[in-house]
C-alpha cells in the first residue's frame, strides 16, 4: 500500500465515523422533536387534552407506600 491509499482510508474511517455518531445523536432527539412538531401542528382546541393529561402526569403525588423512604418502628415512631 502506499502511502495515498493510507491516508485516503484513514480518511474515509473518520467521515463515517462522523456521520455515526451524528446519525446517533440526531436519532436520540427525533421522538421528542417529533412530538413536539406534531403538537405544535394542532389547534389550541385540540392539543388541550394532551396538554392537561402531561400537566397532571407531572402534578400526581406517588403512593403512600412509596413517598415514605424511611420504614417506620413497630411503635409508629421514627428511628433516629
Amino acid at each position: 500500500m502506499t502511502s495515498t491509499t493510507i491516508i485516503a482510508l484513514i480518511v474515509a474511517v473518520v467521515v463515517v465515523l462522523i456521520g455515526l455518531v451524528v446519525a446517533r445523536s440526531r436519532r436520540s432527539n427525533d421522538g421528542v422533536d417529533s412530538f413536539r412538531r406534531q403538537i405544535d401542528a394542532l389547534s389550541p382546541e385540540a392539543r388541550r387534552p394532551v396538554i392537561d393529561q402531561v400537566q397532571s402526569a407531572a402534578g400526581r403525588q406517588p403512593p403512600e407506600d412509596e413517598a415514605d423512604d424511611e420504614p417506620d418502628d413497630e411503635d409508629g415512631a421514627r428511628g433516629t
